[in-house]
């Protein structure tokens, strides 16, 4: 009998099936416009040089983002570390974190997979980190799907309904 590998708490994966194009599912990740449709209240990026990016984020661009059901001081911010143009995202997030979105073909469809690597392994970080951030990439990874393939946004939008799964 083998002894199980640990778990690796330093990072997790993530995949979901959507019938759209590469093209669409990665404007959806690399966009203003596109990000906010399924996934932020607002998106702002700027140049490396502090000058609003227009279009698609390239590597280097920096982000603030902002969720519904969070006070504007709620932000995230941070760095897109590669942008490939077709099939390839890569940001900074939750810190010193790493996220990589891979837009792949497989078995005649397409296939978003998302990893979150680089989680510190304090108490604090496999919580707050590793188990809330796969629960909230679960949810929004379902939320591009539902917006892609049918047009509805499942996030809750009303600020005054809190600790649930869709904000």
């Amino acid at each position: 009998m083998t002894t199980p590998k640990p778990y690796d708490w330093t990072q997790f994966r993530t995949r979901i099936p959507i019938k759209a194009s590469r093209r669409d599912i990665y404007n959806a990740w690399t966009t203003k416009e596109g990000i906010e449709k399924w996934f932020l209240r607002s998106a702002d990026f700027v140049t490396a040089d502090g000058e609003p990016r227009s279009g698609q984020v390239q590597k280097g661009d920096k982000y603030t983002w902002r969720w519904f059901g969070y006070a504007n001081d709620s932000q995230e911010t941070g760095e897109i570390r590669e942008a490939n143009g077709k099939d390839y995202f890569s940001f900074t997030f939750a810190g010193s974190c790493n996220v990589s979105v891979y837009i792949q073909d497989e078995a005649d469809e397409t296939v978003v997979q998302l990893v979150q690597s680089n989680i510190p392994t304090d108490e604090k970080s496999m919580s707050g980190i590793h188990v809330n951030c796969f629960g909230g990439w679960t949810f929004y990874l379902a939320n591009l799907k539902s917006y892609l393939e049918g047009g509805i946004d499942l996030r809750n939008k009303n600020e005054h309904i809190k600790n649930v799964i869709s904000s």
